[in-house]
């Protein structure tokens, strides 16, 4: 679509795009300088955009499952082998072993890259959000994501904003390493004091969140867009490990590290899934609630896809997995054999296959409406459904 098609799609609003201020991705200056994204009537009419962290920008995408082989193709999971080397742009592009957005990231497998532009990056805050007039920050030698999404709607129709951010803002990585460690090293359980330290973030946390919606809204609106015009979506965070009656190896012993890479104590596993996940896609739903936002649950959506689940299986030689019986999420990995410890703990290419038609089903949906995503063990991305929510 060029320049003056994609100013008449979005109604004749007059729009300047001041490409020149900001210092954008690769991938999306290079669109925006193409004009090339089509409008998509599935994302309200036009393009969708990712914001956020890891959860949304596609780390982990490099990975069809796990393998604990080392060497070759990792019996077929690592999408990075070319047969003879590992090529991780060959997945994240010129993003590899930063933000790490990846072919397969949310927005693209719903939309396609010529319906969908990412500009999430892992590792990025709340405060990686907001425009640089409101406090925002550079990150990754990238201007603040608000910033970056008002080039993107002045210059194409936005019709879908999709947002996961927060965790960082409560420190999950640091809970995740310090749940590993009290089971490798010390021999004791992380969730009373790793509770203890999101109860006493969390309300700035979404606080932050709040901010970070209304940091969308200001923008679009400066760029002539009515609140019509576009959806929000929030999103919650899935569980990458399972309960612990669901978990296939037994908590002592070393088949959960060394095998499995789900090197947790079962208590810490039943604090994460069914006391930790729920608790933010609670506070999350509210912020949505409160700050006009479509909100996206997926504290269910990983259920029977986690890693070491009862329901799935690792790839061997022998037995390839695929998106029905592998898992959907990357497994902990020291960096030392296998890609990079940032990716570890994150929906990989089959989750973010499924993710990808969760954001598409909400996309086809009222706007006013609120919805689970959930998938079914032992089938693929096609098993992906919908619940509303009240």
């Amino acid at each position: 679509m060029s320049e003056n098609s994609a100013t008449a799609a979005s109604g004749g609003r007059a729009r300047r795009f001041a490409a020149a201020a900001l210092t954008l991705p690769l991938a999306v200056s290079g669109l925006l300088a193409a004009g090339a994204a089509q409008a998509h009537a599935d994302s309200g009419g036009g393009i969708a955009v990712s914001m956020g962290d890891s959860y949304i920008s596609g780390e982990a995408g490099r990975w069809a499952g796990n393998s604990d082989t080392i060497t070759g193709s990792r019996d077929g999971t690592d999408r990075a082998w070319n047969g003879s080397s590992y090529n991780a742009s060959s997945v994240y592009g010129a993003t590899a072993g930063g933000c790490d957005r990846s072919d397969s990231a949310e927005a693209i497998s719903a939309f396609g890259s010529a319906g969908a532009v990412n500009i999430a990056c892992s590792g990025a805050t709340t405060a990686d959000v907001f425009r640089a007039s409101s406090g925002g920050q550079t990150y990754k030698g990238e201007a603040p994501q608000a910033d970056q999404l008002a080039a993107i709607a002045a210059q194409q129709r936005v019709g879908l904003v999709a947002l996961s951010i927060g965790g960082n803002d409560l420190g999950f990585a640091d809970a995740i390493s310090a749940c590993i460690k009290d089971y490798e090293v010390w021999y004791s359980y992380c969730n009373a004091t790793e509770q203890s330290a999101v109860d006493s973030k969390i309300d700035s946390a979404m606080t932050n969140v709040g901010k970070a919606i209304d940091e969308v809204r200001a923008v679009m609106t400066a760029d002539g867009y009515a609140d019509s015009d576009y959806r929000i979506v929030l999103q919650s965070y899935p569980s990458p490990i399972p309960r612990s009656s669901e978990d296939r190896y037994p908590e002592s012993g070393w088949s959960r590290t060394m095998t499995g890479g789900c090197p947790f104590w079962n208590a810490d596993l039943d604090w994460a899934r069914d006391q930790l996940i729920p608790q933010l896609a609670q506070r999350l739903g509210q912020v949505a609630a409160g700050h006009g936002a479509q909100f996206l649950d997926l504290q269910d959506f990983l259920q029977g896809h986690e890693v070491c689940s009862t329901s799935d299986s690792l790839a061997t030689d022998d037995q390839p997995t695929d998106a029905a019986s592998g898992e959907w999420a990357r497994f902990l990995t020291t960096g030392a054999t296998q890609g990079t410890v940032q990716e570890s703990f994150h929906p990989n290419y089959y989750g973010e296959l499924g993710l990808g038609r969760c954001l598409s089903l909400v996309a086809a949906e009222p706007a006013g409406q609120n919805f689970a995503c959930r998938s079914t063990p032992g089938q693929d991305a096609s098993g992906v459904y919908l619940n509303p929510l009240s």
